[in-house]
């Protein structure tokens, strides 16, 4: 069975091997391993609570109990921007107009902006290709949104996720192309990698201040701006059916969509159930939901069946082992799949 789960110190090294598949574009898991061990040191704190609250990176893997390898990884930071710059460029627009020559013109602009300072934000998700099967990457996806719900003031109440860029059949970015190496003079990756490695200073300190009009880009670079990678596209789609919406912000580098989102206006939020566990089998009309306890220090999930909009969840054995519960533990509970009558 599959389980998620608070990440361990112990899975440095499997988390290092997944990241080494990850490719480019996912600053949040580059397989570095100082990086991301003092990373998941933070995260272990996080979920012990020995760090402020908005210092917090909470990881979560999910892990297939039947060989123990992890098969995916996700994450939330409680805040960003606050110990480094975080960057975004905001979409706007200039007007100029003539009377004399009866001109009236609307121009797309990049304003380099740290507006999102502060902001919660989803990111880290990485599903193995072996394990891209049935309902995991939804799961995956959605799994953060019931945490959120069940530690809702642990966090921002703004919630932002920077999507992967566009890129080419050979792995180029050609927003970047078309922008950020006039600037940068190095290839994407190279930037990419840095700005992993938390080395942003480069970006303050060679990015032109002043509004970048779109029009004086490449074609293929304006056509690019807020698109997705084509391997993102199912992750953008689910986390706009959870109520989160791009409003013209972009990566700095390749593009890539910014969704935000209010945590009072999420799904999860406004739909999920806080019930008591049972031992059992689910009934008739079911359906798939997941369910997690209510530990901050032990947070654990399953995806299982439960009946009455998730108000009755009969568990297994099995179930409520992998959730560290007993009958009778609070289980909070929310439909996999966003239902109909509710949009």
């Amino acid at each position: 069975m599959l389980v998620i789960r608070a990440i361990t110190l112990n899975d440095i090294d499997p988390l290092i091997e997944m990241a080494r598949q990850v490719g480019s574009g996912m600053t949040t898991l580059k397989p570095d391993r100082a990086m991301l061990g003092e990373r998941v040191e933070t995260a272990v704190a996080s979920f012990a609570q020995t760090i402020p609250p908005e210092e917090r990176d909470y990881m979560f893997v999910m892990e297939d109990t039947s060989n123990g390898r992890l098969a995916g990884v996700c994450a939330i930071k409680a805040a960003v921007g606050l110990t480094e710059p975080f960057y975004n460029y905001r979409i706007g627009t200039l007007v100029h107009s003539s009377r004399e020559l009866n001109v009236f013109t609307r121009m797309d602009t990049l304003y380099l902006s740290n507006d999102l300072t502060g902001s919660t934000e989803l990111c880290s998700l990485f599903l193995m290709p072996e394990y891209r099967t049935g309902h995991n990457g939804k799961w995956l996806s959605k799994s953060r949104f019931l945490f959120i719900a069940q530690f809702q003031h642990l966090f921002t109440e703004k919630i932002i996720a920077e999507m992967r860029g566009y890129q080419a059949e050979d792995g180029t970015s050609p927003f970047y192309e078309g922008l950020g190496r006039h600037f940068f003079k190095m290839d994407f990756n190279h930037v990419d990698g840095l700005t992993a490695l938390g080395k942003k200073s480069f970006i303050a300190e060679l990015m032109p201040r002043q509004p970048l009009y779109v029009a004086y880009l490449p074609e293929d670079a304006q056509t690019v701006i807020g698109q997705v990678h084509r391997s993102t596209l199912p992750a953008r789609k689910l986390l706009e059916q959870e109520g989160m919406h791009y409003e013209g912000y972009v990566d700095i580098f390749d593009a890539g969509p910014v969704l935000q989102g209010r945590v009072s206006e999420l799904r999860a939020v406004r739909d999920s159930v806080l019930t008591a566990a049972e031992e059992g089998q689910p009934g008739s009309e079911c359906e798939v939901t997941l369910v997690s306890n209510t530990k901050l220090d032990d947070f654990r999930m399953v995806l299982t069946q439960a009946c009455d909009g998730g108000r009755k969840v009969a568990l297994s054995v099995r179930e409520l082992q992998l959730l560290h519960c007993q009958p009778g533990d609070p289980i909070r509970s929310l439909a996999l799949n966003v239902r109909k009558n509710n949009g």
